[in-house]
C-alpha cells in the first residue's frame, strides 16, 4: 500500500550518520573558498544599483574593469555574476558592445526579499525546477485517485486565494509537497524538505509580488498549476514535467519583473 504524505515526510525526520570510516581524511578535504559568496554579493550589489536607478534600463553597464574595482572584486568573480544576472534576464550581453540592463526589476523585490537573500532565492528556483519536473514526470505515471483528490483539494484551495487576493504560500507550498508524494519516491520529498525554509521564502516573495499585481495577471499564474495538474491526472508525464519547469522557472523571472 502506498504510504500516505505525512507517513513519507515524518520518515525523513530519521538521520543518517556517515560511518568514519568511508570519510576522506582531513587533509584530502578540498581548500575552502569565499568566491561563490563574493560573487553572490557582487552579484546583488549590482542588482541593487539596478533597482535603485543607477543603472536604468537600456543603459549600458561600466566596464568589467571599471565595476570590478567599483565593488571590489576580481573580474572573473565579477563575470560570474554578471553572468546570474544574464540569465536572470536582468541584462544582456551585446557581442562587442558590453553589457546592457534589459530590465529594471520593480523596488518592490526589496521590500519582501532584502538585498543578501536574493542570490539564494535563485538558486532554489533552479533547484525546485530540476527535482519537482522530474517529480511531476514520475508522479504522472504512479499517481493513484488519492493522490489526485489531494492535489484538486489544493488547487481549489489555492483557486478561492485567487479570488479572495490572500498570500496562499502555505497552499501553494501544499499542491507543491503533493505533486512530489504522487511520485511515490521519498527521495524528492526529502530533498525538497531539505531546502523547505528557502523555497517558502521564494514562494513569499512571488506570492507577495503577485499580489501588487492585477487579477489576470494572478489567474495567469494560477493557470500554470492548472496545467500541472491536467497533466498529472492525463498521465502525460512529458507534459507533467514541462509544465512544472515552466511553472517554477516563469516564477523565478517574475522575481525581476521590471516596470
Amino acid at each position: 500500500m502506498k504510504h500516505s504524505a505525512h507517513h513519507i515526510a515524518s520518515r525523513h525526520k530519521e538521520t543518517y550518520v556517515i560511518p568514519h570510516s568511508i570519510l576522506p581524511p582531513v587533509s584530502e578535504a578540498p581548500p575552502a573558498t569565499n568566491d561563490r559568496s563574493l560573487s553572490d554579493q557582487a552579484y546583488e550589489s549590482v542588482l541593487a544599483m539596478i533597482v535603485a536607478g543607477d543603472f536604468p534600463a537600456g543603459q549600458k553597464l561600466p566596464t568589467e574593469h571599471a565595476l570590478s574595482d567599483q565593488l571590489k572584486v576580481s573580474r572573473p568573480i565579477l563575470r560570474r555574476a554578471l553572468k546570474q544576472l544574464r540569465e536572470d534576464g536582468v541584462i544582456v550581453s551585446r557581442q562587442g558592445s558590453g553589457s546592457f540592463v534589459q530590465r529594471r526589476p520593480e523596488g518592490v523585490m526589496l521590500d519582501f526579499a532584502p538585498v543578501g537573500s536574493i542570490a539564494d532565492i535563485q538558486r532554489t528556483f533552479e533547484f525546485r525546477a530540476a527535482i519537482e519536473g522530474e517529480a511531476a514526470y514520475i508522479a504522472a505515471q504512479r499517481r493513484t485517485e488519492d493522490d489526485l483528490v489531494r492535489l484538486k483539494q489544493a488547487l481549489d484551495q489555492l483557486d478561492r486565494c485567487v479570488v479572495s487576493g490572500k498570500l496562499g504560500v502555505d497552499d501553494d507550498e501544499r499542491f507543491h509537497v503533493a505533486v512530489c508524494a504522487a511520485s511515490d519516491n521519498k527521495y524528492f520529498l526529502a530533498a525538497r524538505s531539505s531546502m523547505q525554509s528557502n523555497i517558502l521564502t521564494g514562494m513569499n516573495l512571488t506570492r507577495s509580488l503577485s499580489l501588487t499585481k492585477t487579477q489576470a495577471r494572478l489567474e495567469l499564474v494560477q493557470a500554470e498549476h492548472h496545467a500541472i495538474y491536467d497533466a498529472l491526472v492525463a498521465g502525460d508525464a512529458d507534459a507533467a514535467r514541462d509544465a512544472m519547469r515552466d511553472h517554477v522557472n516563469n516564477a523565478r523571472q517574475r522575481v525581476f519583473e521590471g516596470t
